[in-house]
């Protein structure tokens, strides 16, 4: 359960007022994890067949860029309603991410302690940024 006084750090980490959601992304720990997750997934990938460069490594790439990328255009966007948008979209781009490093996993791309420490951060970020919708939908809602 996030409190007043959370929501309050979560916008004052941004230099935010209540209502106001132009911000820094830069200084969001659910960014800077998200930066830290689309770096590995490249990393990871690189060392998939050629065959899945298009297909899996294709799209574990794109939707890793996506959570950023919405956390990034969401922190631009005017009102909290909007910024919230971005975030359960980026939620979701999480969930998409965490489902193919498994099915990576699964086709032996990705050894058991790759993908462990993969799927740690993708549920990581998925959590972080549960918290912060809750967040800044409950401010939204004052």
């Amino acid at each position: 359960m996030t409190n007043t006084s959370e929501t309050r750090g979560i916008l004052t980490q941004l230099n935010l007022a209540p209502g106001d959601t132009m911000g820094d992304y830069n200084q969001l720990k659910v960014w800077e994890r998200a930066h830290e997750l689309v770096l590995a997934v490249y990393r990871s990938t690189e060392t998939f067949p050629v065959s899945e460069r298009v297909g899996l490594a294709g799209q574990l790439r794109r939707a890793s860029i996506s959570i950023a990328s919405n956390i990034v255009e969401g922190s631009s966007r005017r009102g909290d309603g909007e910024f919230g948008r971005f975030l359960s979209i980026a939620r979701g781009s999480a969930a998409e991410v965490a489902y193919q490093l498994r099915l990576a996993r699964d086709l032996g791309f990705l050894s058991s302690e790759q993908w462990e420490q993969l799927d740690g951060l993708a549920q990581e970020v998925g959590r972080m940024l549960y918290g912060l919708t809750k967040a800044i939908r409950k401010s939204a809602a004052k």
